[in-house]
């Protein structure tokens, strides 16, 4: 008789936090953890900045049941179920319920997931990189095969995988938890798709920075997307050969060091054709959090002075070219596709730090001044023109 009041309880407790789970402005996930009387159940936020988070927590009963709850992000997010080495991986992007049944025997491998489908799409891909592991451990264990064949085989294992997941997962939805997700999967302490040292994968990854910079601009996963993919072009870029005139005649032509890089149209545009104008010179990239509003910045600045002979040559290094076109088109500028990034010679030859970077030119196409705010360049133009 107690135990099946104590049992009506325990079930009206559940549903009062599930109810409350199901707030405005909260996401929530529940379930049963079976076989795991008396451990404790955490919810976990695998943030980027701060690292591993406790959301909430629960110490389970005898029937394993468990609601726990967080606060919605404004995109998507990763989050962990853990009990000891266990966990279950998730990601939320919205006030959803999410519901996990598991035995604590099998808990990471074993679980069902019900509600979302970000949540059972990372769930087959944690299935698939187990399958992956046990594979690549049966090999690297065979010593019926030599080192230089167990290497090629775990290679051919790798790569099947990695095609498999840009087909089934990657490419099905650029824009998705799970493809964020795949960018990050690790077989032995080394990241799978590195776009770093392979430049296929890095291809990949920019898609996946393309998509959620457009769906998230701004976001923190974004950026740390977009990130990568300029330091995985700047490592990966081909060198390219620049010979520069540093005659007397020409040094005493022109100030500056000279570029020729295509437009949206595919024009060839040098800067030094823009000699008897006073021109600015932006490094940058239009995928930078905060672009949007340091375009209008520079709209600002084209529409006050360009009628007495101002223009801008805007160089960008985006690690996607279809990117940039879509954000350049309309800009009435000059502004020019650097495909080498941020691995390119004028970079280092102008030494640029960091992005943006401007500076000014006069009329006569000598070098003027380096400037690192464009708020502060309306006074600048205005003396030298």
């Amino acid at each position: 008789m107690e135990n099946g009041i104590m049992r009506k309880i325990c079930l009206l407790v559940l549903a009062v936090a599930v109810a409350s789970c199901r707030h405005g402005g909260q996401f929530c996930v529940e379930g049963h953890i079976t076989d795991a009387a008396d451990t404790v159940l955490y919810l976990e936020h695998l943030s980027l900045g701060d690292g591993i988070e406790v959301v909430d927590s629960v110490r389970l009963g005898a029937d394993g049941a468990f609601a726990l709850r967080g606060d919605t992000m404004s995109t998507p997010e990763f989050y962990r179920l853990r009990i000891g080495g266990q966990c279950v991986n998730l990601a939320i992007d919205s006030t959803e319920t999410v519901r996990v049944e598991a035995s604590l025997r099998d808990m990471s491998f074993g679980y069902r997931v019900e509600g979302s489908g970000a949540c059972d799409t990372i769930r087959l891909l944690c299935l698939k990189l187990a399958d992956l592991e046990r594979a690549v451990r049966r090999v690297a264990d065979d010593r019926d095969y030599t080192v230089e064949e167990r290497d090629r085989m775990i290679d051919d294992l790798v790569r099947q995988y990695k095609t498999e997941v840009k087909t089934d997962i990657i490419q099905n939805r650029y824009d998705a938890a799970a493809s964020y997700y795949a960018c990050f999967q690790a077989l032995g302490g080394r990241l799978l798709f590195d776009p770093m040292a392979d430049r296929s994968d890095l291809t990949w990854v920019r898609a996946v920075a393309n998509a959620w910079s457009e769906k998230y601009p701004g976001s923190q996963r974004a950026q740390n997307l977009y990130n990568i993919v300029m330091e995985g072009q700047r490592l990966q870029a081909r060198p390219r050969e620049i010979v520069i005139d540093t005659s007397h005649s020409k040094v005493r032509e022109l100030g500056i060091i000279d570029m020729t890089f295509p437009d949206i149209h595919g024009t060839e545009r040098t800067l030094s054709d823009l000699k008897g104008k006073v021109v600015l010179l932006d490094f940058t990239a239009l995928g930078l959090d905060g672009a949007p509003e340091r375009t209008l910045q520079l709209r600002e600045l084209y529409d006050r002075y360009h009628s007495r002979g101002f223009e801008i040559y805007q160089v960008c290094v985006d690690p996607d070219r279809h990117f940039w076109t879509q954000r350049s088109e309309r800009l009435p500028w000059t502004c020019v596709y650097c495909e080498e990034g941020l691995g390119s010679d004028i970079l280092t030859l102008y030494n640029v730090q960091s992005l943006p970077t401007y500076f000014l030119i006069d009329r006569n196409c000598d070098l003027k001044s380096r400037q690192e705010d464009p708020k502060t360049l309306g006074a600048s133009i205005g003396k030298l023109l």
